[in-house]
């Protein structure tokens, strides 16, 4: 037994030492050679395949099932019967607005058995604000949203919801797809004047940022590699970060093709107080503000003059806890910073210039350094300004973004091994070679003030001759209909992600997307419709046997809803879920003890609460408990696809939650509001509004006893407690009912897509 463990270390060593010399001569690997996979399919040019025709495919007035049956055929296999019309219409009300339809819409569809009625009710749901709501949470796993810095400290971004509020207003209008990516990518560079355009380059801000680490060159390295990163997987589904520290070791990707990326972004910096006003509307401001000056010039001069040292003080703590060459480009006049020296000094000013941000806010950080006559004297300043307040036009709407620091960009050069203490070779902005997109010159933006790189990228991007975008954005929208792309790794297009079941689907499907201007609703019409979408999700053996993973799509895949589905879901039947679109996020209640861990106060509206689970808080290290429950990615990186776990702590969330049980207490009350006093109706009326279909006789002979059963149980509970007392049978009766509610909530019928 030593002999054998002896040469088990023996040989654990020898793999360590053999990896470690591939890796080290993988960290030199950063030259322009060509890498394997050049001939790789995600890198042709897209062309849209020719509808098949064969047995199954003949006839199909939907291209999508065409496709699909010929694949099905060509395995011996056949699309299952459609789903009936109650389940189909559960289906997509959850998949497209997700909520559940109320029985009215239920029976309405169920009766419609007239031309077209499927097709309307898409068009409606579609055209529905709910929509925008649903669809917006997806992007935003995607674009790793946040409303807080991340790291230790996890600071609050106070305005990073409007970048939420962006993409429900981008979706909800059919913004066309490649407009939608140009605003992310460089939104300040083409449409200046556009606040939409603004707030969406919120995208690339929002990175986690260790707001207390000095070293601003590895933090700017470390934002910068986070941006590459993210818009190499969301934009064009590779994993450009195995290029980083050296060639990618199976995609066609070199390390300096990592590098040209990044820099299209060397002179981007954050700016968190970006101006969503008009001109007119700021020259009004400025004039309301100019009176609120005026009266307040004495105050804020002495009040200034009395913070004076101790702002000194706190920036000069700032300063000399910078590495040197931070420390001199801050001494520096403007004019003589290098590009990368005004990178530095941009960053340095989010802290410790006040004027600039929140986090060193003079009220606080400088009026917390006074004491004795001082601090008293401070204090009644404060307080004679806001006698003022009237006087004041409010705080302007500002919105957290990115934009260039000016029109000369910092030089940007692979690093050794992704060290950024390391640079080798300097390198100019591209796409990676493989693409072959056509060169494009740097483009003409309205913002005179910035590189206009970002520009160019984004119109590389969506050039027709890029073989990813349009491809990658489809198969993300068929994920999310179908729980698995016609590619399985949405954000892994190269050569070690999976293959595309269906390669001319995917193709077409990319066509269709660009030739109908980017659209992405008609999308969703092409693949909603399609009886590929509409079949039923039953089991069927002999299928299985030659396709146990439904790859081909001979059933339709049943899938679990996301917690915040689960969520709004709950809150829907009850009732309670508050519809009011927009605004500052809000914060539901938290377990005891989270308050003062990292979580947060609840809004002291009840109602407020109640409201859709996008607009919920996002803390990055923090996660309101339910939703990472129910597997919410983690948004310090980008999320292509959730994951789907089954754990006890699901199921106990959903039973014991405070919230869960008074959502179905509200549950109950709705059933006896809508079906009166009889039982019998409320049982039928809660199976209708859960499920959206009537309970089977099994079902409502077992959910009457179980209502008896449990008003008997909690009188006699009541009735043996050692302090008395009795339940009066009626509100023992309600309140089994609301047990009853209470577990259809907890089904998998309720939490599940079927």
């Amino acid at each position: 037994m030593h002999q054998a463990s002896l040469w088990t270390r023996v040989g654990l060593l020898a793999a360590a030492l053999g990896w470690l010399l591939v890796s080290l001569q993988a960290g030199d690997r950063s030259s322009d050679q060509p890498v394997a996979g050049g001939q790789h399919w995600a890198f042709r040019a897209v062309k849209a395949a020719a509808v098949p025709r064969g047995a199954q495919g003949s006839g199909k007035s939907n291209p999508v099932d065409a496709f699909i049956a010929s694949a099905l055929e060509a395995k011996g296999l056949t699309l299952s019967k459609e789903a009936d019309r109650a389940t189909l219409l559960r289906r997509v009300y959850l998949d497209l607005i997700g909520v559940p339809p109320t029985r009215e819409q239920t029976a309405s569809f169920v009766a419609d058995s007239g031309p077209g009625a499927y097709e309307r009710v898409v068009e409606g749901l579609l055209a529905s604000p709910k929509y925008g709501e649903r669809w917006a949470r997806h992007w935003l796993d995607l674009a790793r949203y946040a409303e807080s810095e991340g790291f230790k400290a996890d600071e609050t971004r106070p305005n990073a919801w409007r970048y939420r509020d962006y993409v429900i207003r981008s979706f909800n209008a059919d913004k066309p797809y490649d407009r939608f990516l140009q605003e992310q990518i460089a939104g300040d560079e083409l449409w200046p004047d556009d606040p939409q355009a603004l707030i969406a380059t919120g995208f690339n801000r929002h990175y986690p940022d260790e707001s207390n680490a000095r070293n601003l060159m590895q933090r700017r390295q470390e934002i910068l590699n986070d941006i590459t990163d993210t818009v190499g997987s969301v934009f064009m589904g590779l994993t450009m970060a195995c290029a980083r520290c050296h060639n990618h070791k199976t995609d066609p990707i070199s390390q300096a093709d990592y590098y040209r990326l990044q820099a299209f972004f060397a002179n981007t910096a954050a700016v968190d107080d970006v101006s969503l006003m008009t001109q007119e509307a700021r020259e009004r401001y400025r004039e309301k503000l100019g009176i609120w000056e005026a009266k307040t010039a004495s105050i804020r001069a002495e009040r200034e003059a009395l913070e004076a040292p101790a702002r000194a003080e706190i920036i000069a703590d700032y300063v000399e806890k910078y590495p040197e060459p931070i420390q001199v480009a801050l001494k520096k006049p403007e004019s003589q910073r290098t590009p990368f020296e005004c990178q530095m000094v941009a960053k340095a000013r989010l802290y410790i210039d006040p004027s600039s941000h929140q986090y060193l806010a003079p009220s606080k950080a400088t009026g917390a350094k006074l004491k004795g006559a001082e601090r008293k004297r401070w204090e009644a300043l404060n307080a004679e300004l806001d006698g003022f307040a009237v006087w004041h036009p409010g705080p302007m709407p500002v919105a957290t973004g990115v934009m260039d620091l000016g029109t000369n960009a910092p030089s940007t050069y692979t690093l050794k091994r992704g060290n950024w203490e390391a640079p080798e070779t300097e390198v100019g902005p591209g796409l990676p070679g493989v693409l072959r997109v056509r060169e494009l010159g740097m483009t003409p933006v309205t913002n005179r003030n910035t590189t206009g790189r970002r520009a160019t990228l984004a119109r590389m991007l969506v050039d027709p001759s890029n073989p990813l975008t349009a491809r990658v954005l489809v198969n993300r929208l068929w994920h999310h209909h179908f729980g698995r792309g016609l590619i399985g790794t949405p954000s892994d297009f190269g050569v070690k992600g999976e293959a595309p079941t269906h390669p001319e689907l995917l193709d077409w499907l990319a066509s269709a997307f660009v030739s109908s201007g980017w659209s992405l609703k008609t999308m969703h019409r092409w693949m909603v419709t399609s009886e590929t979408y509409r079949q039923d999700s039953s089991l069927r053996a002999e299928a299985a046997a030659l396709d146990p993973d439904n790859r081909y799509l001979w059933r339709f895949p049943r899938s679990r809803l996301e917690g915040e589905a689960i969520r709004d879901s709950m809150l829907h039947v009850a009732g309670l879920l508050n519809e009011r679109m927009e605004g500052p996020s809000v914060f539901p209640e938290l377990p005891p003890g989270m308050e003062t861990r990292g979580g947060w106060k609840a809004s002291a509206a009840r109602e407020e609460r109640d409201r859709r689970s996008v607009y919920v808080f996002v803390r990055r290290n923090t996660r309101f408990p339910m939703f990472e429950t129910f597997d919410m990615p983690d948004t310090h990186e980008t999320c292509a696809r959730r994951n789907q776990t089954t754990s006890p702590l699901q199921a106990l969330a959903l039973l014991n939650r405070q919230e869960t049980v008074q959502w179905a207490s509200a549950f109950a009350r709705r059933m006896e509001l809508e079906a009166g006093s009889d039982v019998r109706g409320q049982v039928d009326q809660a199976y209708h509004t859960a499920f959206g279909r009537a309970p089977t006789q099994v079902e409502l002979d077992g959910a009457l006893r179980f209502v008896r059963e449990q008003a008997d149980r909690l009188q006699r509970e009541i009735q043996e407690n050692p302090d008395g007392g009795t339940m009066d049978p009626t509100v023992a009766r309600k309140a089994a009912m609301a047990d009853l509610c209470h577990a259809l909530m907890n089904s998998n019928e309720f939490v599940y897509r079927f």
